[in-house]
């Protein structure tokens, strides 16, 4: 215990002035230290209410006999972020909370901690640090938004941006427009559909790491602030049986979490984070695994952006028990894992009902027999790619049409909203990955304007960036290697067919093997000139995004 180290002894009478210094008294610290690490902050909708998550696990501490200390983790709204050089900041802060966490840690010692995130880099960050620092960790979440209302129809932040591409198509007035900036994002959460966010924190409790409902109990529902207590009555639990997170997040829990990944029809963003998260572990993770799985697990659920249903319809069928519980019927799932409630999945799903079936539809009426995610390989992306094909249009599954090629995301917006982009292209923004963004910015404004245009049934989008989970369409990110790094990505050129068959998971450049030789030979690699700071760094040390876009240490 931390007592043992930093505070009993004659030795340790500087550690204990300090501590008195914080007004904490004798007592105080005879019981175990659980840190808790907070994200809340003031400009993050999904955030703003992390001070009552907050307060809540540390009576939920001190009730359960521990001695709660809270220190901060930082977060980036990508909504906010988007679309302008702010999402350059948004994938890199993963590494920053999982290194600053650890060097919190590290350097004040703590018995247990209990990790308090919500938006989309926030949960996979503080798993990071979890896995490293492997010391007794449970997760509470501050939970998703509720879903906004339009013309009585539900609706949610990607609709948001859908509607300005319909604005910009002069589909809608700008009356309407104001209305759904009014109406899209009612409460404080994590934005109210299948997102990054709320994907993470649904797989917090498939890992093990999270209580029941962490991912699905409404950020504006009381039942979060009674989740909260629990978890910081849990800490002292897994404390006291010493129960570590590399107890908990082993390569079973870990092929678990991309099985319900394919059930709920997550983010192709967790296809970064997952590996990351692996990688911490020491869980080999390959992306061919991915499509192993999927050709296994039939998906289940049609959360926004896939379909009309919300964070809160999954929370009232029965949450991620009941999709967990419905998966189990074909033997999916490693059920004897132990997780942070002291109790094995098995256990903890045994009672989980699905109570509506039109959110999770049954193994025996899936939406597709086959999972919510696919990895594509091919000549022009020899380590792969990924698209949330449960968010794909049946007639866009196999597209063939012209690249029209962009350097970097503004490009392609601006072309989008002049109207260059027909039906049958395939719009191709390269330079936007990892490294050579720097910081794999999402795309969420050219696909969201996309859609609001009408052409998402007819238009495919292809990146060496990636898409936020509240993307929909035939988006297919995470091309690698990117084209920064002399990736095929970077010799095509406008009016190259290129054919996607998403069943047969293929992605071709339709040029020969010698044209692309010439390419290369006679195009040069662009790099962006006048990067400082940060991102300088993390475009020296950043992994292709097949390996989870994480820090090569």
């Amino acid at each position: 215990m931390i007592k043992d180290k930093i505070i009993d002894g004659a030795h340790n009478a500087p550690h204990r002035s300090l501590y008195n210094a914080l007004g904490l008294t004798k007592e105080e610290l005879s019981r175990p230290v659980i840190g808790i690490v907070s994200s809340y902050n003031e400009i993050v909708p999904g955030h703003m209410n992390l001070d009552k998550i907050t307060e809540a696990v540390r009576l939920g501490v001190a009730m359960a006999g521990g001695t709660p200390i809270v220190f901060p983790a930082i977060a980036v709204c990508d909504g906010i972020a988007m679309g302008h050089v702010g999402m350059k900041y948004s994938l890199v802060t993963r590494d920053l909370i999982a290194d600053s966490t650890e060097a919190m840690v590290m350097a004040h010692g703590f018995d247990g901690l209990v990790m308090i995130p919500n938006c989309d880099k926030n949960v996979p960050g503080l798993l990071m640090a979890a896995a490293r620092l492997n010391i007794p960790t449970i997760f509470v979440s501050g939970g998703p938004m509720l879903a906004g209302r339009v013309g009585g129809k539900k609706t949610s932040l990607s609709s948001m941006f859908e509607a300005v591409g319909a604005y910009k198509a002069g589909k809608i007035d700008e009356e309407k427009l104001t209305e759904y900036e009014c109406k899209a994002c009612p409460s404080c959460g994590s934005c109210s559909g299948m997102y990054t966010a709320n994907s993470m924190n649904c797989l917090t409790e498939v890992l093990g790491m999270g209580l029941r409902g962490n991912g699905t109990i409404p950020a504006a529902y009381s039942a979060r602030i009674q989740l909260a207590k629990q978890a910081g009555m849990q800490i002292m639990e897994l404390v006291r049986r010493d129960i570590r997170p590399l107890d908990i997040m082993t390569e079973a829990a870990i092929r678990n979490a991309i099985t319900a990944d394919m059930a709920l029809g997550c983010s192709t963003n967790s296809m970064l984070h997952l590996p990351a998260i692996a990688n911490e572990c020491g869980v080999a993770f390959d992306l061919d695994m991915v499509n192993e799985i999927s050709e296994k697990t039939p998906n289940l659920c049609h959360l926004a952006p896939a379909g009309p249903t919300y964070m809160e319809d999954l929370n009232e069928a029965g949450g991620v028990y009941a999709v967990l519980r419905e998966i189990d019927k074909l033997g999916l799932l490693d059920t004897t894992v132990m997780t942070c409630t002291g109790n094995t999945l098995g256990e903890n799903i045994a009672d989980a009902r699905n109570l509506d079936e039109s959110v999770i539809r049954t193994v025996d009426n899936p939406y597709s027999k086959t999972g919510g995610i696919a990895v594509l390989r091919g000549n022009l992306a020899p380590d792969g790619c990924v698209v949330k094909r449960s968010a794909v249009a049946p007639e866009m599954l196999v597209h063939e049409g012209p690249a029209k090629v962009y350097e970097s995301e503004e490009e392609a917006i601006e072309a989008i909203y002049a109207g260059r982009i027909e039906k049958g292209d395939v719009v191709v923004i390269r330079y936007e990955g990892p490294a050579g963004g720097p910081g794999m910015r999402e795309m969420l404004s050219p696909t969201s304007a996309i859609a609001g245009m009408g052409l998402d049934k007819d238009v495919a989008l292809i990146t060496d960036g990636r898409f936020s989970g509240a993307t929909r369409g035939a988006s297919i990110g995470h091309v690698s290697p990117e084209a920064v790094s002399g990736g095929p990505i970077a010799y095509v050129k406008d009016g190259d067919i290129i054919s996607i068959n998403i069943p047969e998971y293929s992605i071709e450049l339709k040029i020969s093997d010698e044209e692309l030789a010439s390419r290369r030979a006679e195009m040069p690699i662009k790099k962006k000139e006048n990067i400082k700071g940060y991102l300088k760094r993390y475009a020296s040390m950043v992994s292709s995004a097949d390996k989870g876009a994480i820090i090569n240490r």
